[in-house]
């Protein structure tokens, strides 16, 4: 299926790595302008480089997103955005008797004001043009309270809640705004979560990881291409009528509806 994705404008924030750099990949696939955003710029070079032995270009930018005049400069000089998939920036997973006012203030930094100054860079301008695409990559923890991720989930929660918003606001206006919450991906943050639950429980990390493989319906954990694909087809046209939806992607993990 085409994607009607060639030759759009498409920013990746959180795109050296992990579910960032599937969803660059993946809209390079698609014949999109893609621009990789991260604060490590090394982790972009590699990024770039990557891409570039499969044939893909990726343009990058390194930038602290947490900074909202930063970010408001670099989407300046982007010039105009038809599509923005946000994935940058994670709350540690922290012991409850690790947390503190300024653990739970950098869990909101990391992840829910990147992506607030993100959207707040192009929204606006997507309206101007009565179209546009935003995708944010959230997490399946704003929905399920853990001892590990109070910080985090509450961050994840808040940007369920701005996303739907968004997604009314505009809707009028040819914005859609969309999340994915990803269960277990495999990723670095895989690793860091099991490092807090090694600190809290005192039980081995295989035993752990093992564990939380099992609880799994599907019986495994997802990998960053699957939830490319799935935010690569809600940024398209293809994904005309879809806006203010919350996707879970986590193997049948929530017993909820």
């Amino acid at each position: 299926m085409d994607l009607q994705l060639t030759g759009r404008t498409a920013v990746v924030t959180g795109a050296s790595k992990g579910i960032g750099l599937a969803c660059a990949e993946a809209l390079a696939w698609e014949g999109a302008e893609v621009i990789a955003i991260s604060r490590n710029a090394e982790n972009l070079a590699a990024a770039k480089e990557q891409l570039a032995a499969k044939g893909l270009a990726l343009n990058v930018v390194a930038a602290d997103l947490t900074d909202a005049h930063a970010t408001k400069v670099v989407f300046e000089r982007i010039g105009a955005v038809d599509v923005l998939i946000n994935s940058a920036g994670a709350a540690r997973r922290t012991p409850v008797d690790e947390l503190s006012s300024q653990t739970l203030h950098a869990a909101m930094e990391a992840k829910y004001f990147t992506y607030m100054h993100a959207i707040d860079a192009v929204i606006r301008g997507m309206a101007e043009r009565g179209s546009g695409a935003i995708v944010n990559v959230v997490g399946q923890g704003g929905r399920q309270a853990n001892e590990l991720h109070i910080g985090g989930g509450a961050a994840n929660a808040a940007l369920m809640l701005a996303s739907v918003g968004y997604a009314k606001a505009y809707a009028g206006r040819g914005v859609r705004v969309n999340v994915i919450n990803p269960g277990m991906t495999l990723t670095g943050r895989v690793d860091e979560g099991l490092e807090a639950a090694v600190r809290s429980t005192g039980r081995p990390k295989e035993e752990l990881l093992a564990e939380m493989v099992q609880s799994i319906p599907m019986g495994r954990a997802g990998e960053p291409a699957e939830v490319a694909n799935v935010a690569t087809f809600l940024a398209s046209p293809r994904a005309s009528y879809v806006t203010g939806a919350v996707i879970t992607m986590d193997g049948a993990g929530t017993s909820a509806i």
